[in-house]
């Protein structure tokens, strides 16, 4: 996907029949290797305050390059079935699309491949991958198959990229201008997170593009209520805006209750507001905030 949320092209990848496995027999575990979105900012505002540049890779058929622990085996496809051996399947060697370990046995691939390359997992999140030298230091961002790197100089970030090359299939993007579906901006003197295709997503769909700005992130004189009226949940918005700073905080407000959807959009409007995040390089020091709750 584009940084505009245009779809740059589609892909066709052979899936397994994941359903009919059995767990215990054919999987034992299964997650998917996600960085926390707290990292991926945390990476960006290091950056922004040491002014260094944010490279990104993308691992091409990701799934592929796990290898299976289970012994498994798969019909021969309807187009593809070998003449004579009609009767016969296929065993697996690597894992496929579909296949319930499939996460799992990629992170274990790529986690033995950054520690063997003298890198050390993050106490914190154990898909940020850090390698501190007498020269630099590299930290490693990884989200299945987006990869984030961030180095103290160049060289330091192009070895890594060609021991990368050297192991997966990657496709090298550059600098990083769209990750997890928000555009990443770099100017001088900060970076900025935003979503614009996907804020546009949810004003069209609930009517308000004719909202206004708002000072606040939510209307003071406006109250709060448990009424059975047209809600609009967590959920519902969180579908279109991934990790929205401000709903959060609208939400917490609500106690966990669904918020009103009444006709001046207040809530909305304000949501608009939240979609954008700025990384400076002032201060230098980084800092939190937090209500007294």
């Amino acid at each position: 996907m584009k940084a505009d949320g245009i779809i740059d092209k589609y892909k066709a990848s052979l899936v397994i029949k994941g359903y009919r496995q059995n767990e215990g027999l054919d999987y034992f575990d299964t997650f998917s290797p996600v960085s926390r979105i707290n990292s991926i900012r945390m990476i960006l505002e290091i950056a922004a305050l040491r002014n260094l540049k944010v490279h990104q890779m993308d691992v091409k058929t990701v799934f592929l390059n796990g290898n299976l622990d289970e012994e498994i085996y798969m019909e021969q496809l309807e187009s593809h079935v070998v003449l004579g051996q009609k009767r016969k399947v296929c065993k697996l060697v690597k894992s496929l699309y579909g296949i319930k370990q499939a996460s799992k046995q990629w992170h274990k691939k790529f986690d033995n491949v950054m520690m063997a390359n003298g890198f050390k997992i993050n106490e914190y999140d154990k898909y940020v991958y850090v390698k501190p030298t007498d020269i630099g230091y590299i930290i490693i961002c990884l989200y299945v198959d987006d990869i984030l790197i961030v180095g103290s100089n160049n060289e330091m970030v192009k070895h890594t990229k060609d021991m990368l090359n050297s192991r997966f299939d990657m496709k090298d993007i550059g600098l990083t201008n769209v990750i997890l579906g928000i555009q990443i901006k770099r100017s001088s003197k900060c970076f900025v997170m935003t979503q614009p295709h996907n804020v546009d997503k949810v004003l069209a769909k609930f009517s308000k593009d004719d909202s206004g700005k708002a000072r606040t992130p939510i209307d003071t004189s406006h109250h709060l209520s448990k009424k059975k009226v047209k809600v609009l949940t967590k959920w519902n918005m969180q579908r279109y805006c991934f990790h929205c700073e401000k709903f959060k905080q609208i939400h917490k407000q609500s106690r966990g209750k669904p918020l009103e959807s009444n006709c001046e959009g207040t809530e909305i409007s304000q949501i608009y507001l939240g979609l954008r995040l700025h990384y400076s390089r002032d201060p230098a020091i980084l800092e939190g905030f937090s209500d007294a709750s």
